[in-house]
């Protein structure tokens, strides 16, 4: 709560909390939309292999020319301007940079950048949630015996949920369950880049006129996008994935404490501790009313009669029993918030969230009957799509996770709905980043 008053201290004393930023995309974009507003925070450099997509980003968010002008990181540190390049390489190697921030969304390319950071003592704040799922764990242990911080993205969905947890066990609750809000129907499933903007209910021409990804809407149609964050979510709090995957429950703010309880006490969980999305949909298509599409929740227990009667009398949202609570926030505001991981990794040394252990996986799973000899074409694509499943799970299947399940060979068919293990592909590309993994996959699950 005084992360303010910390860089205003840093500020007085001429020292600013020096960035950078790899990735000028939607996230990186609203990264830099609030960061020419924070005084004492100074964004020395913003790498993108498109330069003319990076300065483009910051003139559309409202940055003065003038203040992205500086040629090298040199020239930046001097002038207290920005420099804009291709090199992500460049700012893991300059010495004043204190912290980089990893938005580009590309697993592989995220966990390079990440090591690269850790190499250059630098604190990680890690947007890419798809190299986090794939790697997070072993990344954030390299982080932290080099006594850097290595961050899940405050804003994102997973540093929040992850917040919330900390808050339930904090104040001494019996966590029950973790989640977010998204709209899902069991149809999504099956989406592909094709199909993706009927599902969005957008006409070709709305699309025509728009900077539209249909792979990365895609991904977040077809839940993929959802096992990611709740993978994160699992490897960042010891809550686990249910066995069979995501369920989806159809959930109003009103019924969070409800569903998100054991079955045992009458919810839809198996048990307790698991995380999962309420879906803004039911199956039909109808949309739940008092939906919480954009939000994100926890559910706990009350720990004996006294807490139980307190929940009732402060106007907690709770269960018929009154035994189960529901803390949420309604919203999200990505980039615009990532400034708090920053600022705590720099001030505080510490994260909004990190991967502690290897709970869960995002597997990836055949979206119809591959063939030997096809090409797997990743997340939100036409071949795969992700499964939230416990580590120990997949490992004993040998499963493919999504982040290295793009540009690769099956050599082996696949039926529908099953998992994509290491066995089925041809694996010659990125074999560094795959031995990261392997490596990962032998220290957290001995």
């Amino acid at each position: 709560m005084n992360l303010y008053t910390m860089l205003a201290a840093r500020t007085a004393a001429g020292r600013p909390v020096r960035v950078g930023l790899i990735g000028a995309g939607k996230f990186g974009s609203m990264i830099l939309s609030q960061a020419q507003h924070i005084t004492g925070m100074h964004i020395v450099g913003v790498a993108d292999l498109d330069i003319s997509k990076a300065h483009a980003s910051l003139a559309r968010v409202g940055w003065p020319a003038e203040r992205y002008t500086a040629k090298t990181l040199g020239d930046a540190l001097k002038t207290g301007k920005t420099c804009v390049l291709d090199s992500a390489a460049a700012l893991a190697e300059c010495e004043e940079i204190e912290c980089i921030i990893e938005a580009t969304g590309h697993p592989i390319a995220g966990v390079r950048h990440a090591l690269a950071a850790i190499d250059g003592n630098k604190h990680v704040i890690m947007v890419n949630v798809e190299a986090d799922c794939m790697c997070g764990p072993l990344l954030a242990a390299k982080a932290k015996a080099k006594n850097l911080v290595y961050s899940m993205a405050y804003g994102d969905q997973p540093a929040i949920i992850c917040e919330l947890v900390d808050w339930a066990r904090a104040c001494g609750f019996e966590l029950t369950s973790a989640g977010k809000g998204m709209n899902y129907e069991p149809r999504y499933r099956y989406s592909t880049p094709d199909t993706v903007w009927g599902f969005f209910g957008w006409s070709a021409e709305e699309v025509a006129k728009g900077d539209f990804n249909p792979k990365m809407y895609n991904s977040f149609t077809d839940g993929t996008k959802a096992a990611i964050e709740m993978v994160a979510v699992a490897n960042g709090t010891g809550l686990d994935c249910p066995d069979d995957g995501l369920a989806f429950p159809p959930t109003g703010l009103h019924d969070l404490a409800k569903v998100f309880r054991p079955a045992s006490d009458g919810g839809r969980l198996p048990r307790a501790g698991l995380v999962d999305i309420a879906a803004s949909q039911e199956p039909d298509g109808r949309e739940v009313f008092n939906n919480i599409r954009y939000g994100v929740f926890v559910t706990f227990k009350a720990p004996n009669e006294y807490a139980k009667a307190c929940f009732k009398q402060y106007g907690l949202l709770i269960d018929p029993s009154g035994w189960y609570g529901s803390m949420w926030r309604p919203f999200h505001m990505i980039g615009l918030e990532t400034s708090i991981s920053v600022l705590s990794a720099v001030l505080r040394n510490e994260p909004t969230g990190t991967s502690k252990e290897f709970r869960g996986d995002a597997v990836a799973t055949a979206k119809r009957d591959l063939k030997a000899g096809e090409m797997l074409d990743g997340e939100g694509g036409y071949a795969v799509w992700a499964n939230a499943i416990p580590a120990r799970k997949s490992l004993a299947v040998g499963g493919l996770p999504i982040g290295l399940a793009h540009n690769v060979k099956l050599i082996r068919p696949v039926a529908k709905d099953t998992p994509v293990t290491f066995a089925d592909v041809e694996l010659v590309n990125d074999l560094d980043v795959v031995a990261l993994r392997k490596q990962m996959e032998r220290d957290f699950l001995r």
